[in-house]
C-alpha cells in the first residue's frame, strides 16, 4: 500500500520561476530586453545585463558590498563562471522562489540602472 499523503515536493523548476519572473519584468519595464549571457537567458536595461538564470541560479549584479553581504549571510554564492576568479559585482542565489527572484532583480534593476545614468551623463 502506497500513501501519496506522504509524497516529497519536488523543488520548485527554477527555469520556469525565471521564466514567469522575466515577464513580469519585461512588462512593467518596456524598454528593457532579453538576452543571453553566459549561455544562460538574462535581462538587460539600456544595453547592460542586470540578471540571469542558470538552471539552478538567479545570477545578479549588486554593489560589491551588498554581493559580500549575501555570500556571507548564507543566502547567496560567488559568482565563479572561471574556477578561482569571482566576478565581484555578481552573485549567485540558489534557486529563489518567485518573489524573492522578483526583489532580487529589482534591486539589480536599479543598481545597474543608476550606473548606466552615470555613465550617460
Amino acid at each position: 500500500m502506497t500513501s501519496s499523503a506522504h509524497q516529497v515536493r519536488p523543488e520548485p523548476d527554477f527555469p520556469a520561476v525565471f521564466a514567469s519572473v522575466r515577464e513580469q519584468m519585461l512588462s512593467t519595464f518596456s524598454g528593457d530586453e532579453q538576452g543571453r549571457m553566459l549561455a544562460s537567458p538574462g535581462l538587460k536595461t539600456a544595453g547592460k545585463f542586470y540578471g540571469f538564470a542558470t538552471p539552478a541560479d538567479l545570477v545578479v549584479k549588486l554593489p560589491a558590498d551588498r554581493v559580500e553581504e549575501l555570500i556571507e549571510s548564507g543566502r547567496g554564492e560567488p559568482c565563479s563562471p572561471r574556477p578561482g576568479r569571482p566576478m565581484k559585482e555578481w552573485v549567485r542565489i540558489p534557486a529563489p522562489d518567485e518573489d524573492s527572484c522578483l526583489a532580487y532583480l529589482l534591486e539589480s534593476r536599479t543598481f545597474v540602472s543608476a550606473i548606466a545614468k552615470r555613465h550617460a551623463s
